[in-house]
């Protein structure tokens, strides 16, 4: 299986459909969960994409076949005075799991971080998505920990309005 990764062009109409057919897969995910992405969202998604000059989306493909994705947004760290990139969703479908899609994707994510002077790149994870954890522990991902004895850090929300 040949992968090669790309950075979309979110005017591009068939990178464009990738990246929501994509999002859609990972929503219908019980990791994503379980719901089909809404169609105004599916409407809007790229659209508002390309309106943020931090974001970028980048596309696996596999033999031509758009099988993975990863949407990232440039962010800032004041403890290093350096801008960071935060891959806020991550997905390669059921069937090409396991094949080493997730690695080829977190290399283009680092590749381009380090274009950038990025300090580090984060991401969150759900405790119990044992798959995609040891996914990026192999890419060297782990725990946030400024003191142990502070402990790791956690990553909470709190919704506003019908918006998540």
């Amino acid at each position: 299986m040949s992968v090669e990764v790309i950075r979309a062009d979110y005017h591009d109409p068939v990178h464009a459909n990738a990246i929501i057919e994509l999002l859609d897969a990972y929503a219908r995910d019980p990791m994503g969960g379980g719901e089909a992405l809404p169609a105004e969202v599916k409407e809007r998604v790229v659209r508002e994409l390309a309106r943020l000059p931090h974001a970028f989306s980048l596309i696996a493909y596999a033999d031509g076949v758009a099988v993975g994705l990863a949407n990232c947004f440039e962010a800032f760290s004041t403890f290093a005075a350096r801008p960071l990139i935060n891959i806020h969703d991550f997905v390669v479908l059921a069937e090409y799991r396991g094949r080493g899609v997730s690695q080829d994707l977190l290399e283009a994510v680092e590749a381009a971080a380090r274009e950038r002077g990025c300090c580090k790149i984060t991401l969150e994870v759900l405790s119990g998505n044992e798959a995609a954890r040891a996914a990026y522990a192999k890419f060297g991902f782990r725990d946030y920990t400024l003191d142990v004895r502070a402990g790791s850090a956690l990553f909470w929300q709190k919704p506003l309005g019908n918006h998540d």
